[in-house]
């Protein structure tokens, strides 16, 4: 993969967005918009904790860093400092959207409100991240992935399935959220397209990981009486987990009848394949924890890809387990350049996440790696109206 600062490609090519954003949510939000082509400002104080922490040469430039702030420029200005707070609005003046986790009282003190800004900018794109819903009792509350997890069910639902009230080892609130700040602006621009006027999008991360989860979770509760309890069944089964091979760990679920018995016959069992739980069309509830404890208990007889051949040819739902230690060199990852080495202009050779999804006619590109604190800032702002008179 080239990385390169050529002009914009993608379909987004032409948008303008100011990321007045810290840590991951917004940020990450910011360069999903920049891989599709948008012009992405980053405006930004030393003092986000993505750039604090660990890091390999560069102060500022840790690995987290690098991932949510590729195809950005970086504009370091002090919001605090009149000054500095003139160049912010009048950058803001020439975007289409703005995307900001600030807290409302900060923004109202810097006059940076989507009211303030929508009566001079009415076309602008205005989307606000927070832990809470503004017009609730912890609006103001600091919110942070674990404590989103917690109040969205996330927690309650590890703790019924794992016996422990741990939290998910991903930033996912985080991440769920910049997902829907992604749509969330799409759609408003498409909306200004139609009536010239943009809006101010609110996505509370609770409420948008609370969704997230009730799509399978609400189970029995979608029914007012309850016919049955929350928690989708099948993700709450105590055997609702990968499995060892002979060699590593895969992923076999079957999930009809016929599937247990190809599997049961595979693995040299035909005894099991003539069970009569696994006779019919349709798995009966009760048996599926121990029909899968036997999966368990078969897996070891073949190696990981002995397991994908069998399995791609019974049409078994099947994948070894990828160890990320080791993704860059799985086949699938490499042929998808889904992990690429390229050379960054600070730290040297790195590995670029590569871009999920593909477009016909308007390719997604990495246009710009991360940049250093504040490194486009003088061209940036040279490119001012103010600076041209």
């Amino acid at each position: 993969m080239d990385a390169t600062t050529e002009s914009a490609t993608g379909p987004l090519d032409g948008v303008r967005v100011i990321d007045l954003s810290t840590v991951v949510m917004g940020p990450y939000a910011a360069q999903i918009m920049g891989d599709l082509g948008a012009d992405v400002i980053k405006i930004e104080s030393p003092s986000d904790t993505v750039r604090a922490g660990r890091y390999r040469t560069t102060p500022g430039m840790t690995p987290l860093s690098l991932n949510v702030n590729r195809n950005k420029r970086s504009v370091s200005l002090n919001l605090k400092d009149d000054t500095g707070r003139k160049r912010a609005l009048e950058l803001i003046a020439g975007a289409d959207v703005l995307i900001t986790n600030m807290r409302p009282a900060a923004l109202a003190r810097l006059g940076l409100t989507y009211a303030e800004l929508a009566e001079h900018h009415p076309g602008l794109v205005y989307a606000h991240a927070q832990g809470f819903r503004s017009d609730s009792d912890r609006a103001g509350h600091a919110a942070y992935d674990e404590t989103v997890q917690a109040s969205s069910g996330l927690v309650d639902i590890a703790h019924r399935a794992l016996g422990r009230p741990v939290y998910l080892p991903t930033i996912i609130g985080d991440k769920v959220a910049a997902l829907t700040i992604v749509y969330a602006v799409l759609a408003a621009l498409v909306s200004r397209d139609r009536t010239g006027r943009g809006q101010h999008i609110e996505v509370p991360m609770t409420d948008t990981l609370l969704a997230f989860n009730l799509v399978e979770h609400l189970s029995g509760h979608v029914y007012e009486p309850a016919e049955g309890s929350t928690g989708f069944p099948l993700s709450m089964k105590r055997g609702h987990r990968a499995v060892p091979t002979a060699d590593g760990l895969a992923c076999i679920v079957p999930y009809h009848a016929q599937n247990f018995r190809d599997f049961f016959a595979a693995a040299g069992r035909p005894d099991l394949a003539g069970d009569p739980r696994v006779a019919g069309t349709v798995i009966e509830d009760a048996d599926v924890d121990p029909l899968m404890e036997l999966v368990a208990d078969c897996a070891p007889s073949l190696a990981t890809q002995e397991w994908e051949e069998i399995c791609a040819k019974h049409s078994i739902p099947m994948a070894p387990v990828l160890e990320l230690d080791r993704a860059a060199d799985d086949p699938y990852v490499r042929d998808g350049h889904l992990l690429d080495v390229v050379e960054h202009p600070s730290e040297g050779p790195i590995r670029s996440i590569g871009i999920p999804v593909r477009f016909s006619a308007t390719p997604a590109s990495v246009r710009r790696l991360a940049p250093l604190p504040g490194q486009d800032t003088a061209e940036v702002l040279d490119a001012l109206p103010s600076a041209r008179r």
